[in-house]
């Protein structure tokens, strides 16, 4: 097992290795740092931007935005979904909305988002509805994946309500719950720092990658392109972690 896990992690590096070779090859071709820097000259960029006064600020920001727009995603996707999934009537006048929700292109949301709220809550509503229907789908299908007959079964021998949701709903919404999180997560901060490109918030990556681009300051713009995606990445690895967690109960 631990072979085959540094087999793994050797994999991953090279592959990144690999990857980081040819935009250097590419950069080095292109000849110019305006429109595609090298590495080195992301890096340094970096190391500018992370010592700067609002680098933690503009994480903090973000992060908290991303979280809120996540979270009550969450809460209403769990909610409603199970009421989904439990009755059919409620599914039907519910697909709708949802289909709206997951057609409408991501600008013209963050646009109308521009005209009904203010700077700081526009990213928050635009992750909140871009994730919404991923959860919400997902927990509907793991409430009808239930076998019914185990229901049936809990019914006739007067089992508590409590005992049938822990132990027959919800080990059947769970996987179905941590695939609908981690699309969620992964679609939302792409987002999230979308709308705040366009809404400019004071603290916010997206802001400092729009600056970064008003200056041509393109290692810039892929400097915080690198924060954006190792904030992504630690999400990611929560979720996998959490994942690991429920498995093992």
């Amino acid at each position: 097992m631990r072979d085959s896990t540094t087999a793994t992690k050797l994999l991953h590096i090279a592959s990144v290795a690999f990857f980081v070779g040819i935009w250097w090859v590419a950069a080095v071709i292109v000849g110019s740092e305006i429109i595609l820097p090298t590495p080195l000259e992301t890096i340094r960029s970096l190391l500018v931007i992370i010592p700067s006064p609002n680098f933690w600020p503009s994480v903090v920001a973000t992060t908290t935005r991303g979280l809120a727009g996540f979270f009550l995603s969450l809460v209403l996707g769990l909610m409603i979904g199970i009421l989904a999934g439990l009755s059919k009537t409620a599914r039907i006048l519910i697909q709708p909305l949802m289909i709206v929700c997951r057609s409408t292109p991501v600008m013209s949301i963050i646009l109308l988002a521009l005209i009904w709220f203010e700077t700081n809550q526009v990213p928050v509503f635009v992750g909140f509805l871009i994730a919404f229907p991923v959860i919400f789908a997902n927990v509907t299908e793991g409430i009808k994946s239930v076998d019914q007959k185990l229901v049936d079964m809990a019914h006739i021998y007067k089992v508590k309500k409590a005992r049938v949701v822990f132990e027959v709903y919800l080990p059947a919404i769970l996987p179905y719950l941590i695939a609908g999180i981690s699309t969620a997560m992964g679609v939302g901060w792409k987002v999230v720092i979308a709308a705040e490109v366009l809404s400019q918030p004071k603290y916010a990556i997206g802001t400092n990658m729009n600056l970064e681009k008003i200056f041509l300051q393109t290692g810039g713009v892929f400097a915080w392109t690198i924060v954006a995606l190792l904030l992504s990445y630690i999400s990611e690895t929560g979720i996998r972690l959490l994942q690991k967690k429920i498995i093992t109960w």
